[in-house]
């Protein structure tokens, strides 16, 4: 999918992992100052993953109504490819010899049910 729909792959790597970060970094810019927010970065030991994980509440609320907007606007949709594989012809024929053998297991209990009712009404 990467290769065929670039432009879908950059939107979803944009709202999954770029706003989460950028929604944080706001947030600390807003209430820290903007000289501590970039301290505050730069000393962390996973400093984007410390961002992406304050910010991914805020990205959440804002994919959901980018949602409600328009479906899948937020939180793209992602297709998928479905194969079915055809079963080999050695399994459609084990099938259909399952299936001839239960006929004639059928066939013979079919018969035996009928000599047996034979018997039954004879004896009446």
């Amino acid at each position: 999918m990467a290769d065929s729909q670039p432009l879908d792959s950059l939107r979803l790597a944009l709202m999954q992992e770029v706003l989460p970060m950028g929604l944080a970094f706001v947030d600390r810019v807003r209430t820290e100052g903007p000289a501590k927010a970039v301290e505050s970065v730069a000393r962390g030991d996973d400093p984007l993953g410390d961002l992406r994980e304050q910010g991914e509440a805020a990205a959440r609320e804002v994919r959901e109504r980018l949602d409600q907007i328009s479906p899948g606007l937020g939180n793209p949709v992602m297709s998928v490819q479905v194969q079915v594989d055809e079963p080999l012809q050695s399994e459609v024929a084990v099938e259909q010899g399952d299936s001839l053998e239960l006929q004639e297991v059928l066939a013979r209990i079919d018969g035996r049910l009928q000599r047996l009712d034979a018997l039954m009404h004879e004896e009446s």
